[in-house]
């Protein structure tokens, strides 16, 4: 038997294509079944929401995905009507702006469901680093900017570490240097790594540490950006 060292080997690019063909179809075959299944939980929630205080069930929040092109990412509203005209994006565990029933849905990352529409419509995949706010975006280094040469994703390696993230900014006077100091750094680098090691099985190994975390819900108030 020949040694597996001469034989041909695909090339760069085929294999990256393969990849993401391989990726796209784990989007689908994920995203629309699940879609389907939790449609009456969601309606549910949505109608929750909805009799709190009369506002929007969900709220679209302005991103910037694969190569710097902008789209509005789904969330379940879990603030208050008009939040970020009262603070910034980053959301410590103790904000005012959060709802009771947004509290729940925070700690068990139900408020990212809706995120699923944007995996089918392509904007983003089950994995790949979170999608940031344009002013974030705006202060990347040539460096981090390689984050956008890849789909942004519903989870990563950086929304597991920062699942308390709600806690980590916890009583800090602004959330939003708190989360620029003790947060972005490791989530940036985190980023990078994925970006330079993305593969179909790293995609799997990520979902799988993302179920386990699910089902040790995060502390009220914890949320993925």
């Amino acid at each position: 038997m020949r040694n597996s060292r001469h034989l041909p080997q695909p090339a760069p690019e085929a294999a990256r294509f393969a990849n993401l063909v391989a990726k796209r179809a784990l989007d689908l075959l994920v995203a629309v079944p699940a879609l389907v299944v939790v449609s009456p939980v969601l309606a549910v929630v949505a109608v929750l929401i909805r009799r709190k205080d009369g506002g929007p069930a969900i709220y679209a929040s302005k991103r910037v995905g694969k190569d710097g092109r902008p789209f509005r990412m789904y969330k379940f509203r879990t603030m208050v009507v008009d939040a970020e005209r009262i603070g910034g994006p980053s959301t410590a565990a103790d904000d005012p702006r959060l709802t009771r029933i947004g509290e729940r849905l925070r700690r068990y990352k139900l408020d990212e469901v809706p995120q699923l529409w944007n995996v089918v419509r392509g904007e983003m995949s089950l994995v790949g680093p979170r999608p940031e706010v344009p002013a974030y975006v705006d202060l990347y280094t040539p460096n981090e900017r390689r984050l956008l040469s890849v789909k942004p994703g519903i989870t990563d390696w950086a929304s597991i570490r920062f699942r308390d993230e709600g806690e980590i900014l916890r009583g800090a006077a602004d959330p939003e240097q708190a989360y620029m100091e003790r947060i972005r750094p490791a989530k940036v680098q985190l980023g990078l790594e994925y970006v330079r090691r993305q593969s179909f099985w790293i995609d799997l190994a990520i979902l799988a540490a993302t179920a386990r975390a699910v089902l040790s819900p995060a502390r009220p108030g914890s949320s993925q950006r």
